[in-house]
């Protein structure tokens, strides 16, 4: 009785040693250079996914982007709730690394609490066209996507390729929702 147990078990670890490796995810990377001047301004949110800190916006998501005299940015988020009115979270924003880097740190906690490390999040763009009209932002872990366009509503096939890209970075389509206007 041993003896078909132990051919059966070599043959399964056998069969799964033969079985193409499951490619792993590469770990993310934000694009090479941010032009951070260029960046600033109003961005709209075009897709995203779901995050329980925008459970309460229905439409009209964006961002904008201000940069200070000492190089952080001061960021605005907007959306509109179920009863019309707007919501607003400011934020404080730094970048992380060399002068053209793409990653930067995001604090919606109030500033006295700025140097505990955990309340800083990873926001890293992505992607971005030549134009800075249509980027992806992240972090690390793709926890969070987000999808913003300089207007409202964005260019289809611009918008195919982005998710084209993405998915060659390893995100879940799937769960990337359209946002309302």
């Amino acid at each position: 009785m041993r003896k078909p147990l132990l051919i059966a078990a070599l043959a399964l670890s056998l069969g799964a040693a033969l079985l193409p490796a499951q490619a792993e995810t590469p770990p993310l990377e934000a694009v090479d250079r941010l032009d951070l001047p260029r960046y600033m301004g109003t961005w709209h949110e075009i897709a995203s996914y779901p995050a329980w800190f925008q459970k309460h916006c229905v439409g009209a998501s964006r961002a904008d982007y201000h940069l200070q005299a000492d190089g952080r940015v001061q960021v605005l988020n907007r959306c509109r709730q179920a009863d019309g009115s707007m919501r607003h979270a400011v934020a404080e924003g730094r970048r992380v690394g060399a002068d053209d880097s793409a990653t930067l740190k995001v604090r919606f906690a109030p500033a006295w609490l700025s140097f505990i490390p955990a309340v800083w999040g990873d926001y890293w763009v992505i992607d971005i066209d030549e134009d800075y009209q249509l980027v992806a932002v992240s972090e690390p872990r793709r926890e969070y996507l987000w999808v913003l366009s300089r207007q409202p509503q964005v260019d289809e096939a611009a918008y195919a390729a982005l998710l084209e890209r993405l998915a060659a970075k390893g995100f879940d389509l799937e769960r990337l929702q359209r946002s309302a206007r």
